[in-house]
This record gives C-alpha cells, structure tokens and sequence, in this order.
C-alpha cells in the first residue's frame, strides 16, 4: 500500500513516473485503479489541485443509464451499468446504487420521434427499454401530471449511486494497489521534456512522467494550452438542487426532454433535481464559476411544480453548482493529443462522464497497457476535429 487511503498533500513524489494523472475526479481515479491492476509495477501518480469530490465528480446527480441514442453509448452504459452491479464489493464501500430506471417524458412531436427511434435502437443492441402511454408513465409515479406527455420510455436497469463514495471507493483502491494520489497539487505547467515531460507544480516541485493524463475535465484547457493543443471542448455551467428528506414516493430518475429537467430521490429521502437555464454561461471562464443563483432557482421551481406539483411547498437544503465539459459533436476527447502521442486527454463528456467512468477506465487502461483496441476509442480520438470527421451527434444529452 503506498500512502494515506483516500491520499494526502504531504506524500513524498519521487522524481519521475510512468504515468501521471492530472485530476482526481471519477475518470482519474478509474483510469488509476485499472491501470495499477492491468499494468503491475508501473508507476502511477495522481495528481489533484484541490480534495476529492471537490470538481464535477462530487457535483452531479449520480445517474447511471443505458438511454443513449447511439449504439456505441448503449453498449458502453450497457457494460458500464453491470460493472456497477459489483462495484461496492470490489472498491468496499458502499455505493448507494439503486435501479429505480429512468423515465423519460416526451411532450413534443420531436421527442416523441426520438423516444421511438431510440426505442428501436435499444431493442437491437439488448437494452430493456419500453415505451409506455402518459397514463402508463404516471402508474410508474402517480404524483407526475402527465395531460401534455404524448410517449415515454422507461429502462428498469437504469440507477443512480452517490457521487461521493463513488469516487473515495476508487481512490481507496488505487491507493491499495499503488498508485501515489497526492492531493492540493495543482499542476502549473506541463513542459516536453525529452521524451518525457515535466509537470511543474503549484507546490513549487517538479515531476517527470513518461506519460501525462488530462483528466480534469471542464479545466481541460489550461494545461492544454501549455502545450499548443487545441481542442474545441468547452465547459458549461449547470446547477443542481436537492431537498428537505422526503417520506419516500419516486423509484426512477425522471427526464422532461423538453425542458431537460431531472430528478430523482435519494435513498435518504432527498430530492436531487437539475435543469440548464436557457442562457447558461458557456465556453468561458464564468462557465466555471461554482456559486449558485437565483435565477435557477426560479426557474426550476416553475418547472418541476409544472410537472409535480405536489413538491410546491418543498424547502431547499443545498444547492451547487459544477460545470459539463461539452464537445462538439457529443462524443467524448480520448486518447492521444494532436501532436504529442504521450498526453492522453480524457475529456469532453458533456456532463455525462460520472457515469461512464466504470467502462471508461477499465478499456482505457488495457489501451494503456498493452494496446488492446476498443471501437470507441477510435470514435473519441482527439485528433478527429482536425481531420474534419463527422458523425450523427448524440442527442440524448440530459441536464
């Protein structure tokens, strides 16, 4: 075992690794975790300027679905989700997972279309997907008023988990297999050096690595910019919300399409709800901004009361703020950088990162390891934008 378990600021760095993970949210720990079981005697460090939990990981509503409208994101949640049936048992703690499904509500023409479509899709790939009536829709929560829903679609596998224990479950256990995880390290600068390169560090230390690992995110860009890379992901602000604890009542994550609202309830009876403002800040620095407004909280009680109104007279207890890290055509930024094969970015999610982490860092890992191949691994390739490829864009983008 190599330092604290969930890491620490005072943990000595030696003077070079193997690979070096910049960013301690879900995708650096996981990458971490199956990189130090795949790759045994490599050495790893993970790097995070601030605590654990402390960006976008810790800052989502925790769900977990296979309701893509791509084939590739069906299968990938699809492994993703089974990955999680066994997780609280291999990370050893407790996850907080449920498979209460996720019911998606179609109002308008459009989303009646793509609920179908999609429909169709998950029948082909083996996702348990089905279309229910509005009146079907509120036997599933009775308390939803469904006079203007036209079709919906509900997946009973489909879950949510707590972010927290989510992320100190994989850093607990990339600690447990070796991985340095060195926290309130903020990395100043990312230098070539060789064929190495040196991370200066806020700390005033310097580390060489062999390999770089971008994983922060909707923070992608600073370091990137050391380096002349230029990627067109952009971050996003969103806001979130949960409860008063609540007598419990809803069993599935609930999606407006329409409005992008969402909501699901914990298991210890809060209710966790998010929904993006018309004009939220997007692709500059206020994007990244963390404090809450009232302006959504206007506008997400107009919402969420439109479509339950039996939450009207429900009190607030938190609200937050984190950023997406929106791509441009919705797929994600993995793999190696434009021009430096050995800076491996992990970005552009588009909010939806949190739960394909479980799948992710376990391919990109064997990718890692010792090459092995993996179709989306290819799709995501960083260096598509500059090849001008073009794909149908996931549209299923919730929040």
């Amino acid at each position: 075992m190599s330092g604290a378990p969930m890491g620490s600021p005072d943990l000595p760095l030696p003077p070079a690794v193997d690979v070096a993970i910049v960013g301690a949210g879900i995708m650096g720990l996981a990458l971490a975790y199956h990189l130090a079981r795949a790759a045994r005697g490599l050495k790893i460090a993970v790097l995070e300027r601030s605590y654990l939990v402390s960006g976008a990981s810790g800052r989502n509503g925790g769900g977990l679905r296979m309701q893509w409208g791509d084939a590739g994101n069906v299968r990938l949640m699809m492994e993703s989700i089974d990955e999680c049936k066994g997780l609280a048992q291999a990370l050893g703690i407790n996850l907080w997972f449920r498979q209460g499904g996720y019911l998606f509500l179609a109002r308008s023409a459009a989303g009646e279309r793509r609920l179908v479509r999609n429909a169709e899709l998950h029948a082909e790939v083996g996702a348990p997907t089905r279309l229910l009536t509005a009146a079907e829709a509120q036997a599933i929560v009775p308390q939803l008023a469904v006079d203007d829903v036209r079709l919906a679609s509900f997946n009973p596998e489909d879950g949510v988990v707590f972010p927290w224990p989510f992320v100190w479950g994989y850093a607990s256990q990339a600690v447990r297999h070796g991985v340095l995880l060195r926290t309130h390290t903020g990395v100043a600068r990312v230098e070539p050096h060789g064929e190495r390169y040196r991370l200066r560090l806020a700390t005033g230390e310097t580390l060489q690595a062999d390999r770089v690992v971008n994983a922060t995110g909707a923070w992608s860009h600073a370091l990137n910019r050391d380096l002349g890379i230029a990627l067109p992901n952009r971050p996003h602000r969103h806001e979130i919300l949960s409860s008063e604890p609540l007598k419990p009542f809803l069993d599935p994550l609930v999606v407006d399409l329409g409005s992008g609202l969402y909501f699901s309830q914990s298991t210890r009876g809060e209710l966790v709800t998010g929904i993006t403002l018309p004009d939220a800040a997007d692709g500059s620095d206020t994007a990244l901004t963390l404090h809450s407004s009232l302006r959504f909280l206007g506008h997400i009680s107009r919402t969420l009361t439109h479509l339950m109104p039996i939450v009207a007279a429900m009190k607030v207890l938190r609200q937050w703020t984190g950023p997406y890290d929106v791509s441009p055509d919705g797929d994600a930024i993995v793999g190696p950088s434009p021009g430096h094969p050995h800076f491996i970015q992990v970005c552009g999610f588009t909010g939806h990162g949190f739960m394909m982490a479980p799948a992710v860092g376990r391919l990109l890992a064997r990718w890692m390891a010792d090459g092995t191949p993996h179709p989306m691994l290819a799709r995501w390739d960083p260096s598509r934008f500059a090849r001008g490829s073009s794909r149908p864009r996931e549209d299923m983008i919730i929040g």
